[in-house]
């Protein structure tokens, strides 16, 4: 599933939310913070320590845009290289970051190590397929390539880029008014009740069903096994264990 974290300017993170979510997520996490003219990126597959190394980034640095990522790895590898945020091309000063399934257009092919975000980030949306992004033409194409993912473009370019930050699917999301923070799904939240070896909250949606039994949420059709909605469900897929919760709190 992954989660994925913007700040808006001044927002200042909430850790708990972060630690939760990289327990969830435990296959790499990464920020980005805009400061200035500057872009700061950092990436780690601890996300214990990942998540101290941003708030301390973030307090030194609030006024500008920022991102988190932790990582539910589907495509490509497990280890840095697929940690997200990833550069946008060539251009340092401009990455992205991205919850959910691609389409099979930058799926890895054989013998290819990397993560389907990592793909359209390096090969596929540097050539503009929809136009700018910051063009009402290419954010409407770019999200309707997404589908039902989201992704989050921070850039310390603004002589290429009307803002420092770009929210695509937002509606998709979850919005911390109060806090100036938007999350992707439910992932940030605290551990849901459980019934037998199912949850009871689905962490996509938070609907809560009292009487499912099987592995599907029958509100959105989440995995609560792969994390993945329907159809993009990979059960069978090797996961690796989640790390012990007294490790990341």
């Amino acid at each position: 599933m992954c989660l994925l974290t913007y700040f808006a300017p001044g927002a200042l993170p909430d850790t708990t939310a972060l630690r939760w979510g990289a327990w969830r997520n435990p296959h790499g996490h990464g920020y980005g913070i805009v400061t200035g003219g500057e872009l700061l990126v950092g990436h780690g597959m601890d996300g214990r320590e990942v998540v101290a190394e941003f708030a301390a980034l973030r307090a030194a640095h609030p006024d500008g845009p920022a991102l988190f990522h932790s990582r539910y790895a589907t495509k490509g590898t497990i280890g840095l290289a697929n940690c997200h945020p990833f550069p946008l091309g060539t251009d340092g000063r401009t990455v992205l970051a991205h919850n959910g399934t691609l389409p099979k257009r930058v799926h890895p092919g054989a013998y290819d190590e990397r993560s389907d975000t990592r793909i359209a980030a390096e090969d596929y949306l540097p050539t503009e397929p929809f136009g700018p992004v910051d063009t009402r033409r290419g954010r409407r194409g770019l999200e309707s390539w997404l589908g039902s993912s989201k992704l989050v473009l921070l850039t310390a370019d603004r002589s290429a880029y009307a803002s420092s930050a770009f929210i695509f699917n937002e509606d998709l999301g979850v919005w911390d008014v109060e806090r100036g923070i938007w999350y992707s799904n439910h992932t940030y939240r605290a551990t849901p009740l459980l019934a037998g070896r199912w949850l009871l909250r689905c962490l996509c949606c938070g609907h809560v069903d009292q009487a499912r039994r099987g592995r599907y949420c029958r509100l959105c059709g989440w995995c609560f096994a792969c994390r993945e909605p329907l159809p993009d469900c990979e059960c069978a897929a090797t996961r690796i264990a989640r790390p012990l919760i007294g490790s990341l709190f």
